[in-house]
């Protein structure tokens, strides 16, 4: 509650925080902001290239069922992998003033958030085009799902962004950790392939439920089971509270180690 309320605090520092990023995500680039559209389609182009063509798998308009979950997964991926040296790159301020350290952090995941949103725009032209069934109860659950993985992703952007500060190399550890979580969660595969025996392993995993969630919503137009819903939300709630703990223990000494 004490972060809560020094975060609402600082809501106007948070703001300003994810316009300039926002602006300055792509500045000097030729496409610009375009890269937000650009960089999932053209993983979606060659991810459907691999496992519709080379790699079969039989699935049903796979490159709609691979987006719907490629564009979440984009975002907690970026919030992890650029949430861990968010810090780094804002020393100079953490060395000058105090603040809310957590501003930081929570700065970035709701920057590539809202990219997320933007992103969503292409997400419901594909479906569109594509001639999808869209369900309108299904689509309501949409924000609460978003909100779900927004917690998760800060939750792991906090654990990532503190123990940066002290082990450098962990943003390179993670940039293969996320590849590999990203074979682990079912993007390109339903989970019914999965080995019954590595089910309850599989599980463990936060982003299962949410991707699961996802395709329920825009692939299937089915409202997601509440068991889905209640899981993700349980596990990114119990990692959210883990990374804010280890970030308030360990931001006592950020200054000395930048």
């Amino acid at each position: 509650m004490k972060t809560l309320r020094e975060l609402y605090l600082y809501r106007h520092m948070i703001k300003s925080m994810v316009k300039k990023d926002l602006r300055g995500r792509y500045k000097g680039s030729v496409l610009g902001f375009l890269w937000t559209f650009v960089n999932p389609l053209l993983q979606l182009v060659v991810y459907t290239f691999v496992f519709s063509v080379i790699l079969k798998n039989g699935i049903e308009k796979f490159y709609l069922y691979l987006f719907v979950a490629l564009v979440p997964w984009i975002f907690f991926s970026s919030s992890v992998t650029g949430g861990s040296v968010c810090i780094f790159a804002q020393k100079d301020l953490v060395k000058k003033i105090y603040f809310c350290r957590q501003v930081i952090p929570v700065s970035y995941v709701t920057s590539c958030f809202v990219n997320m949103l933007f992103t969503f725009v292409i997400i419901f032209a594909v479906l569109i085009i594509s001639g999808a069934t869209l369900n309108p109860a299904a689509i309501a659950c949409l924000p609460v799902i978003m909100i779900t993985e927004y917690i998760l992703a800060l939750g792991m952007a906090l654990i990532a962004a503190s123990l940066d500060v002290y082990f450098r190399d962990l943003q390179h550890i993670l940039g293969i950790l996320m590849m590999a979580w990203m074979y682990c969660t079912p993007i390109m595969y339903k989970v019914e392939v999965v080995p019954e025996k590595f089910m309850p392993l599989f599980n463990l995993n936060p982003m299962t439920p949410i991707i699961t969630a996802y395709r329920d919503v825009l692939y299937y137009a089915k409202v997601p089971q509440l068991q889905t819903i209640v899981h993700a939300l349980v596990l990114g709630v119990i990692v959210l509270v883990v990374g804010n703990f280890i970030f308030d223990k360990l931001q006592r000494h950020f200054a000395e180690e930048l």
